[in-house]
């Protein structure tokens, strides 16, 4: 009867061991399991401190005008070169007139400078040699004229000499014919011998007039010569003066070439101020500078705007990315180039990319008032630093995406 009682127990201890054995294969695969959820969970980083970030590119007028057409509206889609509006152009229109108009009154100064130049050198090449060979002429006739005053002065003198002997033989003769005219009423000499003496006393008196008359010529003769050296003592002066005019030529071309410089200086502002001119026109049409949807309009046709006011803004939304902020605790492990998930509230899909870089700075320092740790009373709070994440090509072409929006990123940082 004893085998039969050891067949009853034995099956008694069956179930407690099999409740042993299914306790430890649970315990070994939910230690397995929360091993593999742990190493998933290691294996990324996520927050849902980011957004969809992008480039507004705000569109203001470079120029005062009065706007006539306003051709885009606000979510409107745009492309590059597109024209959004247009400014009454009359004003610059007259403005580029007269700024070509003056152009043309500078480069016609210009001209007329440059001609003078050359017409300058030649007049006083040519003064400069007709003044010295007047210098020459008069220098020659200044001799011979000093030569030949000096010949008449000397024929002066000899006529003043030949004018002093016929005076004494003037008074001899007549003193003769007076002494003789006494003897002869007397008849103590022969009235033959008075009449000789009366005769020889005119002939005296004759030679002294001619005498006389030669003086008088000679000192005309002194007075002309004097007056053509003075003549050619003026002519010297002048010829002098001219050539001390011509030798002024180096100057008077340098002074040419400056006004030349000058003329050229002035095209160039008049040339300046037509480019601006013309600048100005084609600033009343304003284009969209980059493809993209209008937003912020604030524009309409009759309102008059101001440089740098801002009209309306384009969005590119084909050029956007992540901005998220990561707490600086999970920043050990992020690098350039891993991979991210994006998921979009928006959307009911999950975009990728990769981390392009991370932030110069935690966005506090960045504040208009950033925290001041060196008063003593720091409370250490974890910082959050922004990290780029740029999207794989291709992702919105629906351009569904807009900046501003709400996206949960997760940077797989293994």
């Amino acid at each position: 009867m004893a085998e039969p009682e050891k067949d009853q127990i034995a099956p008694r201890k069956s179930p407690r061991v099999a409740r042993y054995v299914i306790a430890a294969v649970a315990v070994v695969g939910l230690g397995i399991v929360s091993y593999f959820v742990w190493r998933y969970v290691n294996t990324y980083e996520t927050t849902d401190d980011a957004q969809i970030d992008g480039h507004i590119n705000a569109i203001s007028g470079r120029i005062t005008g009065t706007v006539t057409e306003v051709r885009a509206e606000d979510a409107q889609y745009v492309k590059a070169g597109d024209v959004l509006l247009m400014l009454d152009p009359r004003d610059y229109e007259v403005a580029l007139a007269k700024a070509q108009a003056d152009l043309g009154d500078a480069e016609a100064v210009l001209e007329n400078s440059r001609i003078d130049v050359p017409i300058i050198t030649t007049n006083t090449a040519s003064q400069l040699k007709t003044a010295t060979s007047s210098r020459a002429d008069a220098t020659a006739f200044v001799m011979g004229s000093e030569r030949k005053l000096s010949a008449v002065r000397a024929l002066l003198d000899s006529a003043q000499a030949q004018v002093r002997e016929a005076e004494a033989n003037d008074k001899r003769t007549g003193d003769d014919a007076t002494r003789y005219k006494l003897l002869v009423d007397k008849n103590e000499i022969a009235r033959q011998q008075y009449d000789a003496a009366v005769s020889a006393a005119a002939g005296a008196k004759a030679v002294l007039d001619a005498r006389r008359a030669a003086v008088r010529e000679a000192e005309q003769n002194i007075e002309a010569a004097q007056s053509a050296v003075n003549q050619a003592t003026q002519r010297i002066t002048q010829a002098d003066a001219s050539i001390e005019s011509a030798m002024t030529a180096p100057k008077q071309v340098a002074a040419s070439e400056a006004r030349v410089k000058s003329a050229l200086a002035r095209v160039a502002e008049k040339q300046a101020l037509v480019e601006q001119a013309r600048l100005n026109l084609t600033y009343c049409t304003i284009v969209a500078p980059v493809t993209g949807i209008i937003g912020r309009k604030t524009v309409e046709a009759g309102q008059n705007i101001t440089p740098g006011q801002q009209l309306m803004a384009v969005v590119p939304v084909d050029d956007i990315w992540v901005t998220a902020n990561f707490k600086e605790t999970q920043l050990s492990r992020m690098r350039p180039g891993q991979r991210v998930q994006v998921t979009v509230d928006a959307e009911e899909r999950a975009y990728t990319g990769k981390v392009a870089a991370v932030g110069a700075a935690s966005g506090s320092r960045f504040s208009v008032l950033p925290p001041e740790n060196a008063t003593g009373n720091y409370v250490k709070v974890v910082q959050r630093i922004p990290v780029r994440i740029n999207l794989d090509a291709g992702q919105n072409e629906s351009r569904r995406l807009r900046p501003g929006m709400s996206v949960a990123p997760k940077v797989y940082v293994e």
